[in-house]
Formats: C-alpha cells, structure tokens, sequence
C-alpha cells in the first residue's frame, strides 16, 4: 500500500496495515483490505500469453491471491484500485486483456496521474450510488484491463472504447475494483468516497 493509499484510509476514519511479501500478515484480524497498482499481474494466472517485455511480481500476485482467498473467506470488504481492481477480476475466476493497444487500437489511450480520462458510470450500481454521478474524469495509468468478468462480477463503469473500469459485486457489502487511482484525486470528495465506504463497511 502506497503512502497515498494510506493517507487517503487515515482521512476516511481507518487505520492501515502494510502487507508486504517478506511479512506476511493474515488478514483474518483485518476489518477491510485495499491491493494497490504495481507490475504486471503474470499471464499464466489467467490463461493469457506470457511475454518478456513487461515486469512481473510472482511473489505479489502469490501473496495478494492468499490474502483475497482469507478474506473471501471472512467476507471482509475489499477495494482494488488498478493492478488490484485486475487481480481481484482474476482470483474470482475472470481474465485480462494483457495490452489494451492491441485490443483496442482505435481508443484513445491516455497515461496520466492527472484526471483527464472520461468514465462512464454504470446506473443503479454501488459505485454510482457513492460516488453519486453518471460519469467523471479519472486518471488512467494501466496498459492491462479486465476482459471477461469474474463470478459475481458486474460491469460497474467502462470508457467510450467499452473498455471496463470499474467491477463491482452487487451481493457483497463493499468488493469494488476501479481501474483508476483515486488516492492520486485526493482533492475530489467523491473519490474519497470510495476508501470511506470501505472504511464504513469494514
């Protein structure tokens, strides 16, 4: 979890704990888990083409994949912001694009911390209840994506390409995946929503 993940839990009412590979912690005496972005999620935990030239952390994807199966296993409440959003997708069963440009080589592809990509907002869904709107502008990092959905999963945002940036499962209490950064938006209450629904849920 980055500083700014934490800082934006601390504003939200919670308290963080920092999991890394080298200290596993369990998740069991948790109340909420949020999984960052970071390398590339390996192509071999869903059935996609393994290739050299991207950077891949086996021992995170190890230890996120055990982390997501306790808290399954405990109902607790998780948010996945990018890389997380993919490899929460992807424990529940779903797969990824692994090269949005491939995919989708007519969209506009936008890399930047800065909020300048437009999402729309599915209606009816979690995500469009707290953050309260039918679309807004979120900053876009990722070159993966979440292709076929995971068990649960519904589409809870996508761009004007269809490209999914946002999942939710509308039967659990918080299991959100947003493909954006939000604590990079730290000056935008409604992102800052999000980690305070988590908090209020766990």
């Amino acid at each position: 979890m980055t500083f700014l993940n934490r800082l934006a839990v601390w504003r939200a009412g919670g308290r963080s704990v920092v999991m890394t590979r080298d200290e596993r912690r369990s998740p069991e005496p948790l109340d909420g888990l949020v999984i960052g972005g970071g390398d590339d999620i390996s192509a071999h935990l869903y059935g996609g083409e393994v290739t050299v030239d991207v950077r891949v952390d086996p021992n995170r994807d190890k230890l996120e994949m055990e982390t997501l199966e306790l808290a399954e296993k405990h109902q607790i409440p998780v948010l996945g912001i990018c890389r997380g959003a993919q490899i929460l997708n992807v424990f529940y069963g779903g797969n990824l694009h692994g090269e949005i440009k491939e995919q989708f080589k007519d969209a506009k592809h936008i890399r930047t911390v800065l909020p300048k990509k437009c999402v729309n907002i599915t209606a009816d869904t979690q995500l469009q209840k707290l953050l309260n709107t039918e679309f807004c502008y979120v900053n876009s990092l990722h070159h993966q994506a979440i292709n076929r959905l995971g068990d649960g999963f519904i589409e809870a945002a996508n761009d004007v390409s269809g490209m999914i940036q946002a999942i939710e499962n509308p039967s659990r209490r918080f299991l959100i995946g947003v493909q954006w950064h939000p604590e990079f938006l730290f000056w935008q209450p409604r992102q800052q929503r999000l980690f305070k629904t988590l908090v209020q849920a766990a």
